[in-house]
């Protein structure tokens, strides 16, 4: 004889109670017992199959749930961790990158600095011949 309860004794919500039925056809489906069916009649009158038959049949399906959760658990965990060491490596190389080429711009920006007190120097030269040549054309005419 199958014994059951009515489902609102349990202190479930409706979307749990609903959800432990869901369940308890699942598990009893695959346990391909007759219970499947007397779990079925149960729930068609708000009550819940609770021999101890069914239960085991439960217990053991939400154990197989559990370790199917921790497995996906697990993999995804696996996953994440995966990602952020290719996401810390990307970033390094991209740091390094970047610090190659700041270290590269200031080496311009050095080069761009010499060349201007270069140019400068220059200039200051071109304007001191240009200051004797025109003495020494001036004393040229002089003469």
């Amino acid at each position: 004889m199958s014994t059951s309860i009515p489902d609102n004794q349990l202190g479930l919500s409706q979307s749990e109670v609903q959800l432990l039925r869901q369940h308890q056809q699942i598990a009893l489906s695959q346990q391909g017992s007759s219970s499947s069916r007397a779990a079925s009649h149960a729930s068609s009158q708000g009550r819940l199959l609770l021999d101890p038959s069914s239960l085991q049949a439960l217990s053991a399906h939400f154990d197989r749930l559990m370790g199917s959760i921790q497995q996906r658990w697990h993999y995804l965990n696996q996953q994440t961790q995966t990602a952020t060491t290719l996401q810390s490596t990307r970033a390094g190389a991209a740091i390094h990158n970047a610090d190659a080429e700041i270290a590269r711009f200031r080496a311009l920006l050095r080069e761009i600095d010499e060349l201007q007190v270069e140019f400068d120097k220059v200039r200051r030269i071109g304007e001191i011949v240009k200051g004797f040549r025109a003495r020494v054309q001036h004393l040229e005419r002089r003469f």
